[in-house]
C-alpha cells in the first residue's frame, strides 16, 4: 500500500497533475450545478478549494485500484446486502476498519509512538478512513452494487 500512498501523495503535490474531472470549470466561470456556497468557497479559498479536489480525485483512483483489486466482497461480507441485518454487518465491519486506522493514528500522532517495524506512512491512515467513510455511505444508501 505505501507504493500506491506515495504515489499518492506524488499526485497531491505536484501542481502539474491536474485531476481528470474538475469541479471548477478551466475558464473560472462556475459550472450551472455547482451550488451557490460551492462557488463562493472556490472564489474565496482557491488554494484549499483545488487542493481538496485534487485530494478526493486521487483517492478515487486509490478507490478504484482497491475495488478493481478486491471486488465487492470485501465490504459486502459475502452478502449481496440485501436485508438490515447484512447491511449492518457491512458497516460493522467498516467501522472496526476505521477503529483500527484511528487507534493507529492515536498512537502515532497523539502519543508519538514510533513502530520501527511500521513502514505504513500516517498519510496512508487518513486516506483510508476518507475512503471508508465514503464506502459506509455507499453502502447505507443501497449502493453497493455494480
Amino acid at each position: 500500500m505505501s507504493d500506491t500512498i506515495s504515489k499518492f501523495e506524488e499526485m497531491t503535490k505536484n501542481a502539474d497533475v491536474k485531476p481528470s474531472f474538475k469541479i471548477s470549470s478551466l475558464d473560472d466561470k462556475p459550472y450551472p450545478y455547482k451550488s451557490e456556497i460551492v462557488n463562493k468557497l472556490e472564489k474565496e479559498y482557491p488554494t484549499i478549494a483545488n487542493e481538496f479536489q485534487e485530494i478526493m480525485v486521487a483517492q478515487y483512483e486509490l478507490f478504484a485500484q482497491k475495488m478493481l483489486s478486491y471486488g465487492m466482497g470485501n465490504i459486502s461480507m459475502g452478502s449481496n446486502l440485501e436485508t438490515k441485518d447484512e447491511v449492518k454487518f457491512s458497516l460493522t465491519s467498516i467501522w472496526i476498519r476505521m477503529n483500527d486506522k484511528m487507534n493507529r493514528l492515536k498512537n502515532l500522532v497523539l502519543l508519538g509512538n514510533k513502530n520501527p517495524l511500521d513502514n505504513e506512512p500516517t498519510m496512508d491512515s487518513w486516506v483510508d478512513l476518507t475512503n471508508y467513510g465514503v464506502i459506509a455511505q455507499i453502502v447505507s444508501k443501497g449502493k453497493w452494487k455494480k
